[in-house]
């Protein structure tokens, strides 16, 4: 495995660690601290003792390495061709990367060789100009720390101004949308990027002063059956967590989350079964229970539509 949205963090820590080791300047602390900075929150429950055991042969008990040089490796043919591979993609292409380097490497796979799964199929036009130019004075506001003037084009199809203080830009996965965050009018916003029809940047207006979005977090117990755990930490791997063992197949899952996406945090748990139970907070356990109680009318609903279609069609045909 060569990069991996997970699995590539493990890497990168471990090669951290062993640089440390090299210099001598490891110790247990520092190791502990690095994974919990670098990877993921419950990857100290496994790496830095896979790493002491001598099972992996890098690191010893002491902290000491059989490594005689720093490892600083040079990237291989085959990570050039599959960084030109993602460097293909049009999302990326949007925040002008330098391929310095990679000029004469071949992708390893096109964009049309990669298939996609679980995601709406009607995302944003990363290769239309317009929305180029518009992505990028966004990102140039956002990094300059300006205000943009926004033409944008609401839901109902109504185009207005907006004078917005940008915050920052985040990627929907499932919707495969990038938004704008921001504030103006007094409030917070959220705008699709495909939604904006032109920006400029404004320099006369001083920037409204960033405004952190309500966080929340709910927990669960997790019964890691039919690869449960791997595929809760690795859908919900873009957001911040802690996860504990209880038992051998037991977990407790804590995910951090900004407000504004608790419906879709609700329909992702949801997603899992009875392999989930949440515990905490109370709040987010009437959620789960609204929304049962919804489905449930509305499926008693369309059962009654359809004892009714086929009694209609027994006096028909008798």
């Amino acid at each position: 495995m060569i990069f991996n949205e997970v699995y590539s963090s493990y890497y990168r820590v471990t090669a951290e660690i062993l640089r440390e080791a090299a210099r001598g300047k490891l110790t247990e602390r520092k190791l502990y601290a690095m994974v919990r900075e670098q990877a993921f929150g419950e990857s100290v429950l496994t790496l830095p003792e896979d790493l002491r055991s001598g099972r992996w042969h890098l690191l010893n008990r002491d902290f000491a390495t059989p490594l005689r040089e720093v490892p600083d490796p040079p990237l291989t043919i085959l990570e050039k061709r599959w960084l030109r591979t993602l460097l293909a993609d049009p999302r990326i292409r949007l925040f002008s990367p330098d391929i310095t380097g990679l000029e004469d490497a071949e992708p390893l796979f096109l964009p049309e060789d990669i298939v996609y799964y679980d995601r709406y199929a009607d995302g944003d036009n990363f290769e239309d100009p317009g929305y180029i130019a518009n992505f990028r004075t966004v990102l140039e506001a956002i990094r300059n720390g300006v205000n943009l003037e926004v033409s944008y084009e609401s839901r109902h199809h109504e185009t207005g101004t907006l004078f917005v203080t940008p915050f920052y830009l985040e990627y929907s996965e499932k919707d495969d949308r990038f938004r704008l965050v921001g504030s103006g009018h007094k409030r917070r916003l959220t705008l699709n990027m495909a939604q904006i029809r032109s920006c400029r940047i404004l320099t006369d207006r001083n920037p409204a002063p960033f405004r952190e979005s309500v966080r929340k977090s709910v927990t669960f117990e997790l019964q890691d059956r039919r690869n449960a755990l791997e595929r809760v930490l690795l859908h919900f791997s873009h957001l911040e967590k802690e996860t504990r063992r209880t038992d051998d197949i037991n977990y407790v899952v804590t995910l951090k989350y900004d407000q504004e996406d608790e419906t879709e945090i609700l329909i992702r748990i949801l997603s899992f079964g009875p392999f989930i139970r949440v515990t905490e907070p109370e709040s987010f356990i009437e959620l789960i229970r609204e929304r049962l109680r919804k489905q449930m009318a509305l499926s008693n609903a369309w059962r009654e539509v359809a004892e009714q279609s086929g009694n209609k069609g027994e006096k028909q045909g008798s």
